[in-house]
């Protein structure tokens, strides 16, 4: 009988025993998994007590998110309407204006150009800031032409309308250029601030969660020692003993986790209606989005993974302090 075929029928005569043993093995991990949810039964309200501190903690961040994120979405609505004003010389006229407007709108980065004289800029001042009697007692006209010009999509990103205002700045006509864009830039800087900000705090949070789980998991070591001792004296080995302790960071993981969505979800209800309401005053139907199944997982997986990581920690440390003696 050749190599192959001893190998096989190996394998054929030690499968019984390789099936049984996961069967064992994943029977013994189910035992162990809500052996740990019934003892923290025994004290809901400790275990309630610790799942809500890391809760709130993990919903700060979570909940900074999703307000970025609906700011993001509002801003990323306006980045599409980006112009570029051109003032011109009090001394241009109106023929000269024009002839620049005829200019520009052949340049191949723009789509359209609007001409505003001096005297529509008046009468626009004029009737949005409500100072028309003061202006009425001037002699001259303060206000210069001006010309909007919107670029097209495919060169409407903030290098593009940049190179062309630039190009634009250097005829004489012009006294200089505005990017109406320049607020939007600025917002997007400030956001990302923001983001960076929430990345910090919510970095920070995280490591005050693995510190109040490792403690309660070192207090629950500490309350069980002798047993522990006992364990180790009839020949359980360290991986046996870790398991239990494992799984109740788990559970606080997860228990934490469910309460942050329930505190995030409720934070959205609460401001959800004054924020449609503000949007209805503008003439917008936006509305607050809610928590999706991506951040809903991700918030829970990153939740348990804390509670496995402080309970990994700390029985780490303090089981090898525990011997017999």
């Amino acid at each position: 009988m050749n190599r192959p075929e001893v190998l096989h029928e190996t394998i054929q005569r030690d499968r019984p025993g390789l099936v049984t043993g996961i069967k064992t093995y994943f029977l013994r991990h189910a035992q162990v998994f809500f052996y740990s949810l019934g003892q923290l039964a025994r004290a809901p309200f400790a275990m309630l007590m610790t799942a809500a501190v890391i809760g709130i903690a993990l919903a700060l961040p979570t909940g900074l998110h999703v307000l970025l994120r609906n700011a993001q979405d509002i801003s990323g609505g306006w980045d599409g309407v980006a112009k570029l004003s051109l003032f011109l010389k009090t001394g241009v006229s109106d023929e000269q204006a024009k002839q620049l407007r005829k200019r520009v709108q052949q340049l191949p980065q723009v789509a359209e150009v609007d001409y505003i004289s001096r005297e529509q800029a008046l009468t626009e001042f004029k009737r949005q800031s409500g100072f028309g009697d003061a202006l009425a007692a001037l002699d001259d006209n303060p206000l210069p032409a001006v010309l909007v010009i919107t670029p097209k999509l495919e060169h409407n990103d903030a290098q593009s309308i940049q190179a062309l205002a630039e190009q634009l700045k250097r005829d004489k006509a012009v006294e200089f250029t505005q990017l109406d864009r320049q607020w939007l830039q600025r917002l997007y800087g400030i956001m990302d601030i923001v983001g960076r900000g929430v990345f910090i705090l919510g970095t920070a949070l995280a490591l005050a969660v693995i510190l109040v789980v490792g403690n309660t998991i070192r207090l629950a070591i500490q309350n069980r020692r002798q047993e522990i001792v006992v364990v180790k004296l009839i020949g359980g080995t360290d991986a046996f003993i870790r398991r239990p302790f494992l799984y109740t960071g788990f559970w606080y993981g997860l228990f934490g986790g469910i309460i942050a969505l329930v505190l995030v979800q409720l934070a959205l209800w609460i401001i959800g209606g004054p924020v449609e309401n503000l949007a209805g005053l503008y003439a917008s139907s936006f509305s607050l989005h809610k928590l999706d199944a991506g951040t809903i997982t991700t918030l829970l997986t990153v939740s348990i993974l804390l509670g496995l990581g402080g309970s990994w920690l700390a029985v780490g440390r303090h089981l090898r302090e525990i011997e017999p003696r």
